[in-house]
């Protein structure tokens, strides 16, 4: 489960327009398409506006790192994260930061908020401004940004997950092995009647939750009854009133998987508040293993996932792709790791 590297893949954007297709669509020469992109002010109105027609037609995007159109802005590497107060994506960044320290290329950072339509408006900015690299979470793009990815004439590196159609490189790990794994886990420790609680349930959360699902249909013990999800932004107090209600409808549960590792420390808040023994009466298991996992009392057991390790790797692919190395391998699976500490010993332990 920790670092297995998978093999090459074929970049997709590979047969994108090219400056010569708009040529011909236009029906002029690549060098009066150049002259519009550089000069638009030295071409007539009636001319330039044949010729974006034709871009538009084709959705051509020029190439940043062509000689002809290079930009004041060709050092910048765009990076689109969901959330910059988020723990887990500050120790992404950190790996980026330290990744591309001492090199000519600098950071411009967009938030999309865990909206797709935030993240399609920041694509659209920085695809304008011809980055060097764009660097975007997740693999659930709206074909609106996929096409924009595609046809950016730059690399592009998604993380945080793995999947079977990149764009071009990406770096992360499966989410849904990851819930699976740790609901292995709690039913190896003699849980039963585990339930799942979760917030915000972006598309890598639904993919841990369709884990526990898998673990639990397999052993015949799927409960739906006792899954309780809501999209509003994960806390430790929403983490205590989530395992609150759950008990109260479900007071027989013995285990929780708890989506991140917020709900996980605010659901042993509530163990702790109405007295129910961790591990003995109830098992809480978390999700990334932050820092607080190990300290709490007692300590938390958690899903590791390297997110130091994917900034860092992710920026490091993205520069050597700009500057013309060979990636051999374009897709990477980090894995991740079990943390089991004492929150899931057992029923009775």
């Amino acid at each position: 489960m920790r670092i297995a590297d998978r093999g090459n893949r074929k970049r997709r954007g590979a047969g994108r327009p090219t400056i010569a297709d708009v040529a011909r669509l236009a029906g002029v020469s690549a060098i009066t398409v150049s002259r519009v992109l550089r000069n638009p002010g030295k071409v007539s109105a009636e001319l330039r506006t044949h010729v974006e027609a034709a871009i538009r037609s084709l959705g051509y995007v020029p190439d940043p790192n062509a000689r002809a159109l290079a930009s004041s802005r060709s050092d910048v590497i765009g990076v689109i994260v969901p959330s910059l107060t988020n723990s887990v994506f500050a120790d992404v960044l950190r790996g980026m930061y330290d990744s591309i320290g001492g090199s000519p290329y600098q950071i411009q950072l967009g938030n999309s908020r865990y909206s797709p339509i935030e993240e399609e408006r920041l694509l659209a900015i920085f695809t304008r401004q011809r980055p060097s690299a764009l660097i975007v979470t997740g693999i659930d793009q709206t074909p609106a940004s996929r096409t924009m990815l595609e046809q950016a004439g730059c690399p592009v590196v998604q993380i945080m997950e793995t999947g079977p159609d990149p764009v071009d490189m990406m770096v992360g790990f499966s989410h849904r092995d990851a819930g699976a794994a740790i609901v292995s886990h709690l039913l190896q420790s003699g849980y039963r009647k585990i339930a799942f609680i979760g917030a915000r349930m972006d598309p890598r959360s639904q993919r841990r939750l369709q884990g526990y699902r898998d673990s639990l249909d397999a052993a015949g013990l799927a409960d739906p009854s006792i899954v309780m999800t809501t999209p509003a932004p994960s806390s430790v107090s929403l983490g205590r009133d989530l395992l609150r209600d759950l008990l109260s409808r479900a007071p027989d549960i013995d285990a929780v998987f708890c989506n991140n590792d917020d709900l996980a420390l605010g659901a042993l808040f509530e163990c702790q508040r109405s007295a129910i023994d961790v591990p003995r009466r109830l098992g809480v298991a978390g999700f990334n293993d932050l820092e607080m996992m190990a300290v709490a009392s007692p300590s938390l057991s958690s899903v590791r996932t390297y997110r130091y390790d994917m900034g860092y790797r992710s920026m490091k692919m993205a520069v050597d792709a700009v500057q013309g190395q060979d990636v051999e391998t374009r897709v990477v699976d980090l894995g991740f790791e079990l943390a089991i500490r004492e929150s899931t010993a057992g029923p009775g332990k």
